[in-house]
């Protein structure tokens, strides 16, 4: 137990005002004194429920399902004294995220009767350090485009190595005050997930000091800059789209008054879509205007808050100026994208899929997701889809982000890596395979899951790894 979380006085009394009749304060408080359980989601992107509960039984994991996501499971015997997580190999493949329960179901609920196909645009509107836009990402398997924005400068690479390590392609990332989106896009996302910035006091039973900082007048101030970021969110959105907003505080001033904000701003062109039956015990936390309103001893986990809209009719977005400099990439003419499509197929047995178009920068290529093309001229990125290849005098020196996020673990010109090898490769050594040596590029696979690229050079093979996700401690 957190005997040192730190709960203000003034919080302890605004709970008492708000937190409703039939739950318990006394409870509230020891609950946030608890430490949190365990708990990942698998990324389906790269391996089903199914295997990946085989792969953990085999290590002796025990799982219990979380009752809102299809792909959460916690952790009932996993000491993290004598298992990190994220050293252990299927978290490095990207097999499964570290993610809190309750942070799962804002996503679920965005989901839940949304119809996703090849056409449809996400946005994920403050997403480092990537947990809600990887889960994004997982249930629109591979189609559309998400838009991830992040607007602290310091968490974008954070979020771009997660969106990497989970083999996400089919991205766009921004580094805006994501108070912009509605006047430079207006009506041109699908669904739009807020997970807010907000005063963190569900969290406490993560980060012991989440409070110490806190107080009324910082809530307010932070709930005023939530009013504009919602009313940001619900301008891009396109009429007849979803709008999820979510916060992990527990304060109405967050989150029942600003969407009361919301409600009254667009009043006529909105509709609530009530979170009923989300999951099995969803009444337990549901507000009567049909909120999910989480209590950290409700299900014994995170307090989070969530609410879903429905965009009813079109709204003027304001107008305003911006500069948006000039595109460093040049789209490739078809003739030179076959050529470069098929050496790829050629190399290393790997097909470009349909929704990605080839762009070029100086010897770079990249693919980037067709859809992000009609907002190339709106917005200004910063980061677009993922490098595929540099080009040189002797043809593609292939690059492992799209190498890894393309590749359908089937393809013939692999090796599969033995554990011992496995563990040199993710600390940037080159490995010598118990095989005869070949020629060229070649993909580099561990448990079935392709996880990167290397050269072979005489009887070993050319370490490929990022240096930046190279790892230096004990792995596995």
């Amino acid at each position: 137990m957190h005997q040192n979380v730190y709960i203000p006085e003034q919080f302890v009394q605004l709970m008492k005002e708000q937190m409703p009749k039939h739950l318990n304060l006394d409870e509230l408080l020891e609950a946030c004194k608890r430490p949190l359980k365990r708990s990942i989601r698998v990324n389906t992107l790269k391996i089903s429920v199914e295997d990946f509960t085989e792969q953990a039984l085999a290590m002796g994991w025990q799982l219990t399902p979380v009752p809102w996501c299809n792909e959460g499971f916690w952790l009932d015997n996993v000491d993290e004294s004598n298992t990190s997580l994220g050293n252990t190999s299927q978290h490095l493949a990207g097999l499964f995220y570290i993610q809190e329960a309750s942070s799962m179901m804002p996503v679920t609920a965005l989901f839940d009767g949304l119809s996703i196909n090849a056409e449809s645009r996400v946005l994920d509107m403050a997403a480092a350090p990537g947990s809600k836009t990887t889960q994004i990402a997982a249930n629109m398997a591979k189609q559309g485009l998400v838009v991830a924005n992040e607007f602290s400068a310091s968490r974008v690479k954070i979020l771009f190595g997660n969106l990497m390590r989970c083999g996400i392609g089919n991205m766009a990332m921004t580094n805006f005050d994501a108070r912009v989106f509605g006047p430079w896009l207006p009506e041109k996302f699908d669904a739009i997930l807020l997970d807010a910035p907000c005063s963190g006091e569900g969290s406490l039973r993560k980060d012991a000091d989440a409070m110490k900082n806190w107080s009324l007048s910082s809530v307010e101030e932070i709930a005023n800059t939530q009013q504009d970021l919602i009313e940001s969110a619900f301008h891009a959105l396109k009429p007849g789209g979803t709008l999820v907003y979510s916060t992990c505080t527990l304060n109405r001033q967050e989150n029942q008054q600003v969407v009361d904000h919301l409600l009254e701003t667009f009043d006529g062109n909105i509709e609530v879509e009530s979170l009923d039956g989300l999951f099995p015990e969803a009444s337990l936390s549901l507000t009567d205007e049909g909120y999910i309103h989480v209590y950290p001893q409700i299900y014994d986990c995170e307090g989070f808050f969530i609410a879903k809209f429905k965009k009813t009719g079109s709204v003027t977005a304001p107008k305003v100026k911006k500069r948006l400099g000039t595109l460093p990439f040049q789209r490739m003419s078809n003739k030179d994208g076959d050529t470069v499509t098929t050496s790829l197929n050629q190399a290393l047995g790997i097909h470009i899929s349909d929704n990605y178009s080839l762009w070029q920068r100086d010897n770079e290529i990249w693919l980037f997701p067709v859809l992000i093309e009609p907002l190339l001229d709106q917005m200004r990125f910063q980061r677009i889809g993922i490098k595929l290849a540099e080009a040189h005098k002797k043809g593609y020196r292939w690059q492992h982000q799209g190498v890894v996020a393309m590749s359908q673990h089937t393809e013939s010109n692999a090796i599969d890596l033995t554990i011992d090898d496995a563990r040199e490769w993710y600390m940037g050594r080159d490995i010598r395979p118990e095989i005869p040596s070949s020629k060229g590029e070649v993909l580099v696979r561990y448990d079935g899951v392709t996880i990167g690229i290397g050269k072979w050079v005489g009887n070993r093979i050319k370490n490929g790894l990022p240096r930046e996700m190279v790892r230096d401690n004990n792995l596995f």
